[in-house]
């Protein structure tokens, strides 16, 4: 049905020229004198070309897309160039297209529009170039280009969306952190349940008497032949724990800085060598379990690459939830952007398991904590808990205050 109404309209506009023509003839032969007649053969060439027009199809073009990068982080540039090509080289006035941007990127700022007008007369090769300064975090998919063009009285346009999709993953900013355990705890005592000790085979640091348990590959042949007695290496014991980080997904205009500090607190547990379990529950619950590496990195990001702020459940109950299923000894980070009152019942929980918690509160910058989040603030460190407000552009030196306190 829809086809039907585009080939009338299309009809209906032929028409339209064929009478213009019909009228100015008659006009002529009836009015006679030069201007009738000038009028009459001025408007010819226009109707001629309308009329043309009107046959020539733009499914003889051919478009594409080169963008400068194929993965990408929050706040870089992007650049993509379009590419216009045509086999006949049929005089067009003006050619308008357009970039068809998904919603999130509409309301983005770009130094060079996505949307122009070009001249192409006879040109067969048409380029043009759009650029995000600082493209947005987040899943971006680019359906493809409207192209539209018509003749100089607006009787014929022609309109035509060529499909070129492609997805482009935006994964979130990060910035340097040194992680650091909290040292003060281990000084009272508190965290010693929740350390590993692990064994660094690929450092030896002297050799002693062999004890049942000890692996085959420990045994030092060069320390057993002179002593006459089986030796084995003893190793560097390293401390290691796990972390689990909570972040909050409640609905903030600061939710970026969330994700941001998250994403660079994740990277440098993992750099550090601990392993590391991730809870972010909203409309869709992600839950990532103990695991170290590269591997567990990379799941983590492309999950904040796409999440959003969409928790319908206070951050509070989300917590209290989850840690009852939790039952090895782990650190506990939990990443919000606000301080309430049902926090304080549930810090609660964690201090009724002695659990080694921290509390990150993230600002943006030269924000004012307000007078509630103030004796939230008080009332948490009464608990023995840390909880420590990071502003924006100070992320990097988080642990460092954190081994000063």
């Amino acid at each position: 049905m829809t086809t039907l109404l585009q080939y009338l309209k299309s009809a209906g506009k032929l028409v339209n020229i064929f009478l213009l023509i019909v009228v100015t003839f008659v006009y002529a032969m009836f009015q006679g004198g030069f201007v009738s007649w000038f009028l009459f053969y001025s408007f010819i060439p226009f109707g001629l070309y309308s009329f043309f027009l009107s046959l020539y199809s733009l499914k003889d073009f051919e478009v594409r897309r080169l963008t400068n990068n194929t993965e990408y982080v929050a706040g870089e540039r992007f650049e993509a160039t379009i590419t216009i090509k045509r086999k006949i080289p049929f005089p067009l006035m003006y050619v308008i297209a357009e970039e068809l941007l998904p919603p999130q990127l509409q309301k983005c700022e770009q130094s060079k529009k996505s949307k122009v007008i070009l001249f192409p007369w006879f040109k067969r090769n048409l380029t043009y170039q759009y650029v995000f300064d600082a493209i947005p975090r987040g899943e971006h998919i680019l359906e493809g280009v409207r192209i539209k063009t018509g003749d100089l009285f607006g009787l014929i346009e022609k309109e035509l969306v060529y499909p070129i999709h492609e997805e482009f993953l935006i994964y979130p900013q990060y910035v340097d952190i040194v992680y650091r355990q909290l040292e003060n705890r281990f000084e009272q005592g508190m965290t010693s349940s929740n350390v590993r000790l692990q064994r660094d085979t690929a450092i030896a640091i002297g050799v002693r008497d062999y004890k049942p348990g000890d692996r085959f590959s420990w045994i030092d042949w060069k320390a057993s032949a002179r002593k006459n007695d089986i030796m084995t290496k003893e190793f560097e014991q390293q401390q290691s724990h796990d972390v689990v980080i909570f972040m909050d997904r409640s609905k903030s205009m600061q939710f970026e800085q969330v994700v941001t500090f998250t994403a660079s607190l994740a990277r440098a547990i993992l750099k550090k060598g601990a392993q590391l379990s991730f809870l972010s529950i909203g409309e869709d619950q992600s839950i990532y379990p103990l695991r170290s590496g590269e591997t567990q990195q990379q799941l983590i990001y492309y999950h904040l690459a796409k999440v959003k702020d969409n928790s319908t459940i206070s951050f509070s109950q989300i917590v209290e939830s989850e840690i009852k299923k939790i039952y090895q000894p782990v650190t506990f980070m939990l990443v919000t952007n606000k301080l309430s009152f049902d926090m304080i019942h549930m810090v609660g929980r964690f201090s009724m398991r002695n659990a080694d918690l921290m509390l990150f509160v993230v600002k943006e910058k030269s924000t004012q904590l307000s007078a509630e989040e103030r004796e939230v603030l008080d009332t948490v460190r009464r608990h023995n808990v840390f909880v420590k407000v990071v502003y924006e552009g100070h992320y990097g030196d988080v642990f460092f205050e954190v081994s000063k306190s």
